[in-house]
């Protein structure tokens, strides 16, 4: 027995003893999801070696001498530069402090070995696809370092509870290529998604980026039920990375092309200019602001002026430094070689890292060279005529300018062959028009289609087209048992086209007795019941060309008429300091982009300077001179009277409402409502309106603008009638920056029309003032046929004047007539 617990005293002695000489472990007790403690092991701090850490500027790098140089001298990175430059020179080695070594989590160590460039890819606030078929498309512009890197695509979504996850799909196609697709599936809760790119699949330049949804109800069949489908995708959560840092060089000005947008969709040029308030610099200035512009291409893009300091990166964002070695001196180390002539180049600044483009030289004239090298590749002449109107960079492809007498296939406009199985059908596709448009009374445009419908669609299906949102005809199907169109000629009214872009939409209402039934699973039927083939065609006939002024419509289309001016326009700013250049170069940015060319402009100091040329005017309203509110036909009186309430203020209401009412009070009635119901008849059934039974255009009235409004743009033709005057003001400098910022980003934009346009910073509406009287600008060569458009459209608007002249002329034939009857035949 002694023996037997002898034997287990040291069995149970060893055990201990093992036990022991492992580390003890508290995993049991540890919360779960926490990783496991790794012992570590210390090093004395002397024998630790000193350790560079991972460099952030680029291999070639520039030390400018000084002959005081400051504390930590900046140094710039000159990766490519549009001159010679100095050889490069190594920089000195940065040395941390000594710092006992901490394990990261591995999570952390990959970040930290592999840097991620984020670039946010929506040019919008919003995208929506909605409806049971969608699709937007647009490019995203990729330097040669992004598209050789790694990349990853992020995204998140949410759709609306009624979409049927079993019979919904969303596709992603990077250049036309399907790289993600996946079930609709995420109404309670945003979904966010993220895959790898196939390599080789980006290219430097622009790369299409496509998002498709097919959407399809839960329960309901019917058409009214397609408009509750809907799926959101998230911009601030929609971006693609790139692995490493050569993904994050910047060279040559492709880089200003793949600035890209913010998540908020908007491009912003921070120009920081220590010579800001010096006159001669703000011709040079607004023209880097046209070019920049251009080259990026992009929807919202705002510009900003600064004197003092950097401001601070971002996504989206492009910090440009522009001034002499001298003036930078205090915020940058520019190298020497703009000491000696025009430079324009890319740098880094040492203390946030962000790469800037830097312009310099040794005087202003220099700079004005070196600008000229960036803005140079985007100068065209103003009378060549164009065939495309960009748009890719927020919807693609292209629009093509259609010019008198142009017919496009469904696939030259970017329609693709189509099967549809659901119950609305729509595409659109868009066109440009020229700026001295002039048939939008009386022409007619026509869709040639070639489609098919299915045998269980019913009498009662149509076929709309819609031109810029509004209703332009409609196409009843009619015939049972199927059918296939083959050039179905489909006119298309033409009131609707406006100068510039427009956007053409074809839907098909499609009826079946199985709607009506709606079994279950009866929205799943994957049955075709629609095609749209892309060898149909868009025809659009010889039109008026003349153009217009007033005509603020052809001023946000094109640019119209500044666009074509073969001298520079006069520009008259109220002063120069920050808030009136952002403002001015936010706008003129705006119309170079429409223009498709950098606009030539020459400031004056008085508009007395103007002369007989077009101009612009842009400043607060208290600061314009009162000559130029009078031909604006503005009230004078809006010098003063134009405040809008401060916030916490609330506004005063305003006595003309007060009198309106009681007009309508005391003078309305019964025949009054009578008479209103009569033209809304008229103009229902007839398109007659009272504007339209005129014999001759009425005089404009002097306007004077709200206090909810916040922002005016308005255009006149000058006291000479030979040029047009444009108009840009607010109450303030601070309302006159808001309102460009805001009226120039892609929602508001295509908005402008008439002689005024207003908008109001606190409910963001805009309001125009229609042209009543107009000034004929001839655009082209002399031509007969030409003339009688213009006289067709004219009569057109006018009415009564037609009616007139058709009564004059069948007199004066009757006269004829029987003047000549009387002189033959038999006498008695």
């Amino acid at each position: 027995m002694n023996r037997v617990l002898s034997i287990l005293i040291f069995l149970l002695g060893a055990t201990a003893v093992h036990a022991q000489s492992a580390p003890f472990d508290m995993s049991g007790e540890r919360p779960k999801g926490e990783p496991p403690i790794t012992p570590q092991i210390f090093v004395p701090q002397a024998a630790t070696p000193r350790a560079e850490p991972p460099k952030t500027v680029l291999p070639s790098v520039v030390t400018p001498p000084a002959a005081n140089p400051p504390v930590n001298p900046p140094v710039a990175t000159t990766p490519q530069t549009t001159i010679p430059q100095t050889p490069p020179q190594a920089a000195p080695p940065v040395v941390p402090a000594q710092v006992p070594p901490q394990a990261a989590p591995a999570g952390q160590q990959a970040a930290s070995a592999t840097p991620e460039l984020r670039r946010f890819v929506v040019p919008n606030s919003k995208l929506r696809l909605e409806g049971e078929i969608d699709h937007k498309s647009w490019s995203i512009y990729l330097t040669p370092e992004q598209a050789a890197a790694p990349a990853k695509f992020h995204f998140s979504y949410q759709n609306a509870v009624v979409v049927a996850p079993e019979a919904s799909q969303l596709t992603v196609l990077l250049n036309d290529r399907v790289v993600h697709q996946q079930q609709i599936g995420s109404s309670d809760n945003p979904s966010d998604i993220g895959f790898d790119i196939p390599r080789g699949l980006l290219q430097p330049g622009a790369n299409l980026l496509t998002f498709e949804a097919s959407q399809r109800h839960r329960t309901d069949c019917d058409i009214q039920s397609t408009y509750e489908l809907w799926s959101d995708i998230d911009p601030t959560k929609t971006y693609l990375t790139f692995a490493g840092r050569e993904a994050e060089k910047l060279s040559t000005t492709d880089a200003i092309r793949a600035i890209g947008v913010d998540e908020a969709g908007k491009t912003q040029f921070n120009l920081v200019v220590p010579a800001l308030a010096q006159p001669g610099t703000t011709k040079p200035l607004l023209r880097l602001a046209q070019g920049l512009s251009l080259l990026a291409g992009m929807p919202n893009e705002i510009f900003s002026f600064g004197t003092d300091a950097l401001p601070p990166p971002g996504r989206g964002k492009m910090t440009v430094l522009v001034g002499t070695p001298a003036e930078l001196q205090p915020l940058f180390a520019v190298p020497t070689a703009a000491q000696n002539g025009a430079l324009a180049t890319f740098a880094t600044d040492p203390h946030s890292g962000q790469q800037l483009l830097l312009i310099s030289g040794p005087s202003w004239q220099a700079i004005s060279s070196a600008i000229d090298m960036v803005v140079s590749p985007t100068d065209r002449d103003p009378n060549t005529q164009r065939d495309l109107l960009v748009t890719q960079r927020w919807t693609a492809p292209d629009a093509p300018f259609l010019y008198a007498g142009t017919s496009l296939s469904f696939e030259q406009l970017g329609v693709k062959t189509t099967e549809f199985s659901g119950r609305r059908f729509h595409t659109s596709f868009n066109v440009a028009i020229p700026s001295d448009f002039y048939a939008n009374a009386y022409g007619e445009a026509t869709v040639l289609l070639d489609a098919a419908y299915a045998k269980d669609v019913r009498p009662g299906s149509h076929i709309d087209v819609y031109v810029n949102g509004n209703i332009a005809t409609t196409k009843p199907i009619t015939a049972t048992g199927g059918g296939i169109f083959r050039q179905l000629p489909i006119r298309v009214t033409m009131r609707h086209f406006k100068p510039g872009l427009n956007t053409v939409t074809l839907e098909a209402m499609l009826l079946a007795d199985e709607d009506s039934a709606c079994a279950p699973a009866a929205t799943s039927n994957t049955t075709p019941r629609f095609a749209l083939f892309d060898t149909s065609q868009f025809r659009i006939p010889d039109f008026a060309r003349v153009g217009q002024r007033p005509n603020l419509a052809a001023f946000a289309g094109t640019g119209y008429p500044y666009n074509r001016d073969s001298e520079s326009t006069a520009l008259f700013i109220d002063r120069i300091d920050a808030d009136m250049l952002s403002a001015t170069a936010t706008l003129l940015g705006q119309m170079a982009l429409v223009a498709g060319h950098p606009i030539a402009f020459e400031p004056v100091a008085s508009s007395s300077a103007v002369g007989s040329r077009n101009a612009i005017f842009i400043g607060s309203i208290s600061q314009l001179p009162s000559t130029i509110l009078a031909q604006m036909n503005i009230a004078a009186t809006s010098q003063v009277a134009w405040r809008p309430p401060t916030p916490g203020q609330g506004g005063a209401q305003d006595a003309s409402v007060t009198i309106a009412d009681w007009r309508s009070r005391i003078s309305g009635g019964v025949l009054q409502d009578q008479f209103d119901r009569f033209k809304e008849w008229m103009h229902r059934n007839f398109d007659i309106s009272l504007s339209s039974l005129r014999f001759m255009p009425g005089s404009e009235q002097v306007f004077a603008p709200s206090n909810a409004n916040t922002f005016l743009i308005a255009q006149e033709a000058n006291p000479t009638k030979d040029a047009t005057w444009t108009v840009v003001t607010a109450p303030s400098a601070g309302d006159l920056r808001a309102g460009v910022d805001a009226v120039t980003s892609q929602l508001n934009w295509p908005q402008i029309s008439g002689r005024i346009t207003l908008y109001s910073g606190k409910t963001g509406k805009i309001d125009t003032v229609p042209v009543n009287r107009f000034d004929f600008v001839l655009s082209g060569p002399w031509s007969l046929t030409n003339y009688r458009l213009i006289a067709a459209n004219w009569l057109s608007s006018n009415i009564l004047s037609y009616a007139f002249l058709l009564v004059v002329g069948s007199l004066l034939l009757g006269m004829a007539t029987a003047n000549i009857l009387s002189k033959i035949g038999r006498r008695e």
